[in-house]
């Protein structure tokens, strides 16, 4: 009889977590899962990197209900147009990376505050060729690559040939990420012509091609490494290999829990002066909001909550 009443002791106990965890969940997809907020007509002017372009329009559709979206609805530039159109009041909130030294600037001639909200996590990431036997490079390497202290592969246990440090315009979202999170206070050598690339897809292109990258190292972030390249070209996404820093790979896990040592972040960026009751506002809320970093998750970003 007393094993009967254990018995059902713990079948009661089993049906009341069920209950608690069905429930929960219920409640967690109806908190992601709401009506439409905004209507087209009065979603703020967004405007959006490259990498965080994906993510833009993830927001649209979930927070208006419409999927079918057109180019003007969208109407993406890139990273520095992105700065000079909120600054010139041409755009209400742009995703991005960081403000570079020249956007910083630009702001304070123009008498605008940034106020600068990091919405997900993200690594910047390093990538040779697949047929490079390097594997993994210290952050110290990387940095006396790119002053021009260690000149060939051998030097960081690879062959005994040049290196070729492929590097990004200025003002560019990669170049602004590689001066502030990797060089910090060292200066970067003055690269040849050839080595300097316009795009992000560029870069890695060229450092997959067998004639051209072979010997040669970029940067780029990791989202658009991976996710956004395998869309875009997988055989140029597969021609790569992203090295580990300090000995930690990236992915979204070391991303998500801080071990990958190059951390950073897409950003929301508004003028400061936004009033606190405008659409603009109710949208930075709604993107940080726990139905946003679902919906930033389901792209594939790495949330920062």
């Amino acid at each position: 009889m007393k094993k009967i009443y254990i018995i059902i002791a713990l079948l009661v106990v089993i049906c009341c977590i069920g209950a608690y965890v069905f429930f929960t969940q219920e409640r967690f997809k109806e908190d992601i899962q709401n009506e439409p907020i905004f209507s087209l007509e009065n979603y703020p002017r967004v405007d959006a990197s490259l990498a965080t372009q994906p993510l833009a329009t993830a927001f649209i559709k979930n927070f208006t209900g419409v999927n079918n979206l057109s180019e003007e609805d969208l109407n993406y530039t890139n990273t520095h147009p992105a700065y000079i159109k909120l600054i010139n009041d041409e755009a209400d909130l742009i995703i991005v990376t960081e403000p570079s030294e020249e956007e910083k600037k630009l702001a304070k001639e123009n008498n605008v505050e940034l106020e600068i909200i990091p919405v997900v996590k993200e690594g910047f990431v390093f990538f040779v060729n697949g047929e490079n036997p390097v594997e993994n490079l210290t952050l110290e390497q990387i940095q006396r690559i790119y002053t021009g202290k260690i000149k060939t592969w051998s030097a960081v246990g690879g062959t005994n040939d040049e290196i070729k440090p492929f590097q990004r315009p200025e003002n560019s979202g990669s170049q602004t990420g590689m001066l502030s999170l990797v060089m910090k206070n060292l200066r970067i050598m003055e690269p040849l012509k050839e080595n300097i690339v316009s795009t992000m897809f560029d870069i890695i292109n060229l450092v997959s091609s067998y004639d051209n990258g072979i010997n040669s190292i970029g940067y780029s972030y990791y989202y658009y490494a991976t996710t956004m390249l395998q869309d875009i070209d997988a055989n140029t996404a597969n021609g790569i290999k992203l090295l580990g820093i300090n000995g930690i790979k990236p992915n979204n896990k070391t991303i998500k829990d801080g071990t990958y040592p190059i951390q950073t972040a897409y950003y929301i960026v508004i003028r400061k002066d936004e009033p606190e009751n405008s659409d603009t506002r109710k949208l930075v809320n709604m993107m940080l909001s726990k139905r946003g970093q679902a919906v930033a998750e389901e792209a594939l970003y790495v949330g920062v909550k």
